[in-house]
């Protein structure tokens, strides 16, 4: 059963979000409010390899992680800003994420549905409204704000994609999807099938 809260994400409409409700057993948690990176989109920038360079702690690695969860799951902590893939034996290849901004934030079970290789962008209206400057529509590359790859989420907005801004990586920036720099999410992209289980969580359990 799929439970998600919040609105929107970087590529889809906000119209279609509110269009989707959450069933009535959704448990809503509010969290202490994350500390928010203020950054417009960057449509045609494109990173050069020392750019996705990230600080140790963000760089992909292999680290003890304790879980009840099957190899192959995904678990997304969001006030961690992690992304761990299960790998058994108290194992999980630790990825360092972007996530969303305070009050776009949701917690909740669902399987990747789709998956796709330099995704199109269509930035919604209210975005342009926001930043004008966006255009209406960008085809997939290196200089795309939806990165290298993405995992799309059940059927909601929310989408696990790469990006074209490393240095948000860390940072509460989104609309709800989670970002990875283009290097991680090809390696996530290669590892992961569609059906795949991802457990969002806004917190570590202790």
């Amino acid at each position: 059963m799929t439970w998600i809260r919040s609105t929107t994400c970087i590529a889809m409409s906000l119209a279609a979000a509110a269009a989707w409700t959450a069933p009535a057993a959704a448990q809503v948690q509010r969290q202490a409010p994350p500390e928010t990176m203020q950054v417009e989109d960057q449509p045609g920038y494109e990173p050069n390899a020392e750019d996705e360079r990230l600080p140790a702690t963000f760089q992909r690695q292999l680290v003890f992680f304790r879980t009840t969860e099957a190899p192959g799951t995904i678990i997304v902590h969001t006030s961690e800003r992690f992304l761990y893939l299960v790998q058994g034996n108290n194992r999980a290849l630790r990825y360092g994420i972007g996530v969303g901004r305070d009050g776009f934030q949701w917690q909740g079970l669902v399987k990747i549905s789709r998956k796709a290789e330099w995704p199109d962008w269509t930035p919604p209206p209210e975005m342009i409204a926001r930043q004008p400057y966006l255009p209406r529509f960008m085809a997939g590359g290196p200089g795309n704000p939806m990165g290298a790859r993405a995992l799309y989420l059940g059927q909601t907005v929310y989408r696990i994609h790469g990006t074209n801004q490393p240095q948000t990586i860390g940072e509460a920036v989104s609309s709800g999807c989670f970002r990875l720099v283009n290097p991680d999410v090809s390696d996530l992209y290669d590892r992961v099938p569609v059906g795949t289980r991802v457990v969002v969580k806004q917190a570590p359990e202790m």
